[in-house]
């Protein structure tokens, strides 16, 4: 192949290349994130993150985990009661099925902060980025309030901030 060639089906290829690329980053491109709120305890006690998720997908969207610049560690937890007893787990995944929602809440599942960079404070907005299974991220904006606060009607609304790869 000649360099002419070479050069001639470059606009081919990375047009090819880039087209993979979106496709890759489909799942964060159709969820959208509302009423997103964390709940800041005293100390360096964890602060529990909550948020609802929409996906206007025609697949579902799979979270796998989040970051923050504001915390050393984000997992994603659910809360659970049995036998008059709560428990905490550490989940790998949450599942936002397509054209549906899925809320993380008090009492069930939410995003466990931990190991605040320096304190927050209620009034602030924390970033997070949610991570999704193709790789794709969404950065969403969290209001922080008090350690009695007990849902998002208490919360400023907020709206996602944009979505990358």
């Amino acid at each position: 192949m000649n360099p002419r060639s070479v050069l001639r089906s470059l606009p081919v290829l990375l047009a090819g290349v880039l087209a993979a690329a979106g496709a890759r980053a489909s799942e964060a491109a159709h969820v959208r994130a509302g009423q997103a709120w964390i709940r800041v305890l005293p100390g360096d006690l964890p602060a529990g993150g909550y948020v609802v998720l929409s996906n206007d997908g025609d697949q579902p969207a799979t979270l796998r985990g989040a970051t923050s610049p504001r915390y050393g560690s984000v997992m994603l937890h659910r809360s659970s009661g049995e036998g008059g007893m709560s428990r905490m787990a550490m989940v790998d995944s949450l599942v936002v099925p397509a054209h549906g929602k899925v809320e993380l809440a008090p009492g069930g599942y939410h995003l466990m902060l931990m190991h605040a960079v320096a304190p927050v404070k209620p009034g602030e907005r924390v970033p997070l980025s949610l991570r999704f299974a193709d790789g794709s991220t969404l950065a969403v904006d969290f209001a922080a309030r008090p350690a009695n606060a007990t849902g998002a009607d208490e919360a400023m609304p907020m709206e996602h901030g944009g979505h990358d790869r």
